[in-house]
């Protein structure tokens, strides 16, 4: 009885523990793909700008310029960044849940 009863806890978890992986999966990628979709947004942004001021452009017009596509791809990156580190983590703390659960 008490075999069975840990059996249906593990099958539980190991079905919690997929739902969960799944959903995060889908929100990294939506992240993901909204954050290429905005910087692709900025950096056409920046072209048409660039080409528009580019008769009056000046050195440190271009600087400026550069400076914010370093910017806007440096924050995108931060949030996948983030985004990795925290599958991972909810990844790392599924498996020791299921290997508790599995001592028990």
């Amino acid at each position: 009885m008490q075999q069975q009863l840990v059996v249906a806890v593990v099958v539980v978890v190991v079905v919690v523990v997929v739902v969960v992986v799944v959903v995060v999966v889908v929100v990294v990628v939506v992240v993901v793909v909204v954050a290429a979709t905005a910087t692709a947004i900025v950096v056409v942004v920046i072209v048409v700008v660039v080409a528009v001021v580019d008769s009056s452009r000046s050195s440190s017009a271009a600087a400026v310029e550069v400076a914010v596509v370093v910017v806007v791809v440096a924050s995108v990156v931060e949030v996948e960044v983030v985004v990795v580190v925290v599958v991972v983590v909810v990844v790392v703390v599924a498996v020791v849940v299921v290997v508790v659960v599995v001592e028990i």
